[in-house]
């Protein structure tokens, strides 16, 4: 497994590949998102433990940090847009519904026809955006990024609704639950607890844990350690920062279970993690 490092040679923090697609890429991962549009069949892709066949019109997501492999894919059979962790991760509405986004990989053009359509076409247009000689070349990009993280949220969380029922999904609930998002994120680094959180948004911290579970697929304490190790990633990127320092600034209260954490959702200690950064 490792790491690739993304060039944004063109326009900062989107890059678009059509020509000379990789037909097989080895297991790895990247702090970057990856959508791919399948041109062709036959392509075979491994993301985590999954192994996905995608058909021609087919939408891939890769999401940041994920183990992924392309196993094959025919020669010119795909085109991607890849873009950084940031442009999700300083956004309160994505980062509330990452735990629904990140297990969506697979989206077909069979079933959804009228997403995967929208979906190509915006990054069709990413790739004439990169073409073109014009002013905010990077803001015009980012804001077609928004927009189908957008259409795939409204896609996610649509069958999330469908899953638990209308009556346990609410536009008020959903509002609760972005309010201790954005608190949480706010003051991740911060020694905050659950019942914090629950008297900040106005419930009682029992109908807090049961509805914050059920709207992010993660409990409190797991979704307070994802945005302290998202946190910790990007300080460890910076090598004025010592792995302790790292540890602190971004809300945990000792080396000790920054090093356990860190390990479990990454794979890799904190100092494994910065030697891969740099390599």
């Amino acid at each position: 497994m490792e790491r690739e490092i993304i060039n944004y040679s063109h326009i900062h923090d989107v890059s678009f590949t059509e020509e000379r697609t990789p037909t097989e890429f080895p297991s790895h991962w990247h702090n970057s998102a990856e959508f791919t549009v399948i041109l062709k069949n036959g392509c075979k892709y491994k993301i985590g433990d999954t192994v996905y066949k995608p058909e021609k019109g087919d939408i891939l997501l890769v999401w940041p940090r994920e183990l992924h492999e392309i196993i094959h894919v025919p020669q010119a059979g795909s085109i991607f847009v890849q873009f950084a962790s940031r442009i999700i991760e300083n956004n309160t509405d994505l980062i509330s519904a990452f735990g629904f986004l990140n297990n969506c990989h697979h989206i077909s053009a069979k079933k959804e026809p009228e997403l995967t359509s929208s979906l190509t076409e915006i990054i069709y247009k990413i790739r004439d955006t990169h073409n073109k000689k014009q002013y905010f070349l990077e803001t015009r990009s980012k804001i077609l990024i928004y927009e189908m993280l957008v259409k795939i949220g409204d896609y996610v969380m649509q069958e999330h609704r469908e899953q638990i029922g209308d009556s346990n999904f609410s536009d008020k609930s959903w509002d609760y639950i972005k309010t201790a998002c954005s608190y949480i994120s706010d003051h991740s680094s911060e020694d905050i607890t659950q019942s914090e959180v629950a008297d900040y948004t106005g419930l009682s911290p029992y109908y807090f844990s049961k509805l914050f579970n059920e709207y992010t697929n993660m409990t409190f304490p797991a979704y307070l350690s994802k945005i302290r190790v998202q946190h910790a990633i990007n300080l460890l990127e910076n090598n004025n920062f010592s792995i302790t320092e790292c540890a602190f600034m971004s809300g945990f209260q000792s080396t000790t279970t920054f090093n356990k954490v860190f390990r479990e959702m990454t794979g890799y200690t904190p100092r494994e993690f910065r030697k891969r950064l740099h390599a």
